[in-house]
């Protein structure tokens, strides 16, 4: 197991990082810049974009050199003697998921592809959302569906559906201060892969590994996107990972009848409730104020937290821990064995993220109140 999490890590990791630095050198020469706006931007200073590419290689190119290398192995052209012991029995299981690999590799450079020409020349938001259901729908035919135990298929398809779409938009949402959409999603992936590897009977391998090279991948980013950044993810990166992440907490089985009860499958939930928390309020918000839910603008968790009086880092580290937080809250489902105790956790985890809406509500109260004198 060690030498897994650090093949995948450390790979995503020096590819990421190479790849990200590349990109702060072409970026500026191809006209990949983010230009300060004070309107709905924090950044005073035009900075590339194109991080997200770099995060894109760091997944991609390890990804594809294991399916390489388990072709081969399971062929008989490489021996698989060199393979670990708890390698070797999963050869055939890894191969069986290549259609499911190939899926979110198309789906994740479709979504990529799309991200990068938004970030040329920015999109009409209704055509960016077609394609992001398109995708998501092809994805959910392709296999990649919760069944939410429901007896109508339907229900598991049409629920995955926006489940993946949202997580899509939601992490793009987030990206909008240094190291802010990275971190989350590097806290998230961690969770998730810690869950799958230790937390049901069986571990989940291919999942597992996929989420660790983005954990990786976003840690060789955060490199240069840490506070003062000097590269932004874009769009090509934000909606690649939010996309990434939704399809494999439905790939990923968390519930596990020789672990737990059903109520696990709130896990995904708990781990992802900041950026769900965060795009769900902003779009009541810009809703409330007569204006597109697709408008972007300083409406934002981070930019509430800055309204309190905390500093964009200060900001972006309390985000964190507060994802953090309620991410550990998904963990501790497993150690509770009932609706009753997962309700208790749950109960915790809104708690966290209430007393987090009272603080910023009041902050933003004031603000406007000192504005109107």
């Amino acid at each position: 197991m060690v030498l897994l999490i650090l093949a995948c890590v450390v790979s995503g990791f020096v590819i990421s990082c190479l790849a990200t630095a590349g990109m702060r050198w072409l970026a500026p020469r191809v006209g990949l810049i983010d230009q300060p706006n004070a309107a709905r931007k924090v950044h005073v200073n035009p900075t590339p974009l194109g991080g997200g590419l770099g995060v894109l290689a760091g997944v991609v190119l390890p990804l594809l050199a294991g399916l390489v290398v388990v072709t081969a192995v399971a062929s008989g052209t490489l021996s698989d003697a060199w393979l670990p012991a708890v390698l070797r029995d999963h050869v055939a299981g890894v191969l069986s998921k290549r259609g499911s690999l190939a899926a979110l590799l198309a789906g994740g450079l479709v979504i990529s592809a799309l991200g990068l020409l938004d970030d040329l020349r920015p999109l009409a938001w209704r055509p960016k959302l077609l394609v992001q259901f398109l995708v998501a729908g092809g994805l959910v035919a392709s296999g990649v569906r919760a069944t939410v135990f429901a007896q109508a298929p339907w229900v598991g398809d049409l629920i995955t559906l926006f489940w993946i779409v949202g997580l899509t938009n939601s992490f793009n949402f987030l990206d909008n201060m240094d190291a802010l959409s990275g971190g989350i999603g590097l806290i998230a992936a961690t969770l998730f892969a810690t869950i799958l590897l230790t937390a049901t009977a069986t571990p989940h391998w291919f999942v597992a590994a996929f989420l660790l090279l983005i954990a990786g991948s976003l840690a060789g980013f955060l490199v240069h996107n840490r506070p003062p950044a000097k590269i932004f993810m874009g769009d090509a990166g934000s909606c690649l990972i939010g996309l990434w992440i939704a399809s494999l907490t439905v790939l990923g089985t968390f519930y596990d009848e020789q672990q737990a009860g059903r109520h696990v499958i709130l896990a995904p939930l708990c781990v992802l409730a900041v950026p769900l928390y965060d795009f769900c309020s902003v779009i009541l918000i810009r809703l409330k104020q007569g204006r597109s839910p697709f408008h972007a603008d300083k409406s934002h968790f981070s930019h509430r937290l800055v309204e309190l009086g905390l500093s964009k880092t200060s900001a972006v580290l309390t985000i964190h821990l507060v994802t953090l937080m309620t991410g550990l809250a998904g963990l501790l489902l497993y150690q509770v064995r009932d609706w009753n105790g997962a309700m208790v956790v749950m109960a915790m985890v809104l708690c966290a993220l209430a007393v987090v809406g009272i603080l910023e509500t009041a902050g933003r109260q004031r603000r406007e109140s000192e504005k109107r004198t």
